[in-house]
């Protein structure tokens, strides 16, 4: 990690997050993002819109340094009725506008998100909070909103994937957008949509930051330790549709019929495990593909070692669920892997096809098993496609870039410039 910027004092103004969850197991990039600014001295407290699940935990959450708050109604419901009160009484004008503002939704889940607000509002005054920054434009960017309305403390947001395009209403993402100081979103093609039929006017607030990765540790050898046999291809997702886990089942069972040697570990949990554990099973795959589960971070680094390939076929859901881009494949890229995927979403801003990886078109098992192929029996080209892949992740997605990026927005007045138009 690199000292903290001389541009931003190590007494800096706190600045709280708001996450859905504290600690989440899938969201690494938050933790990356959180330590990072820590490191930079950054003074942070933690807001959590829910409790935390029962689920691993990443070893270095014991590293974050940030006090954590939880939002939810659960033993809170007296604490966070008495704040509401407290800010109603202190600002009455704000209050009623703001709570006006949230029953004009009619939606039960945004008055709820407002009493969160009330709450979070009560506490930031305490701890004399200068700025918010939301991950996910669902409920945790509604509640810094409601916040902002009600003490006019500035925000940002960082948008991803579901929550721009299947679980946020546009009406809401718009007024989310409009009243933020600024928006950042992890591809271009995310900000292209946000500005093309959510916010057009706010092209100077809305930004591309991509993810970071600590690349300390993702250490790769070259050349890489031989590898196992058969080779294994590796997956890391979440079982939900926009994966498209279920056609990398169908690849693999293509990828036999040719008379193939591998194996394919699949590592995530999700709803639609059952389905594919039957998909599996009704194409006699239990031989060559595994279903792993949920695993913890320093596991699948591991996994990303002994890998030969890596992949994620993901594609557009039924309901337009997408991923913006997803870290999982910067993460296999840093570990010196060769890695397949398609060309949707912001995926092709990250692997150019045939020069740090291959591309093949969604919902196309014949084409991902294709694209497989090519690598199981081609050890320079795994080979070839790797050392680009690191190198280019060296070079654009390094945590320490995207917090530097970040702190532009949180303290503009440093800068001088709108940070956002050099996206």
């Amino acid at each position: 990690m690199s000292e903290p910027s001389p541009s931003k004092p190590e007494c800096a103004p706190a600045v709280g997050y708001i996450v859905n969850t504290w600690p989440r197991l899938s969201q690494t990039f938050v933790l990356n993002e959180i330590l990072a600014l820590e490191q930079r001295g950054v003074s942070l407290r933690i807001f959590s819109i829910k409790d935390p699940r029962r689920e691993p935990v990443n070893a270095k959450v014991a590293k974050v340094r940030a006090p954590v708050a939880y939002l939810s109604f659960r033993h809170r419901g007296r604490s966070i009725l008495l704040a509401n009160l407290r800010i109603a009484r202190d600002r009455p004008g704000c209050y009623l506008r703001t709570l006006f503002q949230a029953l004009r939704y009619r939606r039960l889940h945004v008055l709820r998100h407002f009493f969160q607000a009330g709450y979070l509002a009560d506490l930031v005054r305490r701890d004399s909070i200068t700025h918010l920054h939301a991950h996910f434009a669902t409920a945790p960017t509604l509640v810094a909103m409601f916040t902002h309305e009600l003490i006019r403390v500035p925000y940002t947001f960082t948008a991803h994937a579901r929550d721009i395009y299947a679980d946020t209403q546009p009406e809401l993402l718009r007024a989310e957008t409009e009243r933020a100081q600024a928006v950042v979103t992890v591809s271009d093609y995310n900000r292209r949509y946000l500005l093309s039929r959510i916010s057009p006017d706010s092209n100077g607030r809305v930004c591309c930051i991509h993810c970071g990765l600590d690349l300390s540790e993702f250490s790769c050898r070259w050349p890489r330790a031989s590898d196992p046999e058969p080779p294994t291809i590796l997956a890391v997702a979440r079982l939900v549709e926009k994966k498209g886990v279920g056609d990398l089942i169908r690849a693999a069972d293509i990828l036999r019929g040719q008379g193939r040697s591998f194996r394919v570990q699949i590592i995530g949990d999700g709803d639609l495990r059952q389905v594919l554990e039957n998909q599996v099973a009704e194409r006699g795959l239990q031989d060559c593909v595994a279903l792993l589960g949920a695993q913890p971070h320093e596991k699948v680094r591991l996994a990303y070692a002994r890998a030969s390939i890596f992949v994620l076929p993901c594609l557009v859901a039924a309901d337009g669920d997408r991923d913006g881009l997803p870290v999982v494949l910067l993460e296999a890229m840093a570990s010196g892997l060769p890695v397949v995927s398609t060309s949707v979403v912001g995926i092709p801003e990250l692997i150019a096809s045939e020069r740090d990886g291959l591309l093949v078109p969604p919902n196309d098992p014949r084409a991902l098993a294709d694209a497989l192929a090519r690598l199981l029996i081609d050890p320079d080209l795994r080979d070839r496609l790797a050392r680009a892949a690191r190198a280019k992740i060296e070079e654009r997605f390094s945590i320490e870039r995207s917090a530097e990026r970040l702190l532009d927005l949180f303290f503009p007045i440093a800068k001088g410039t709108d940070q956002c138009l050099h996206s």
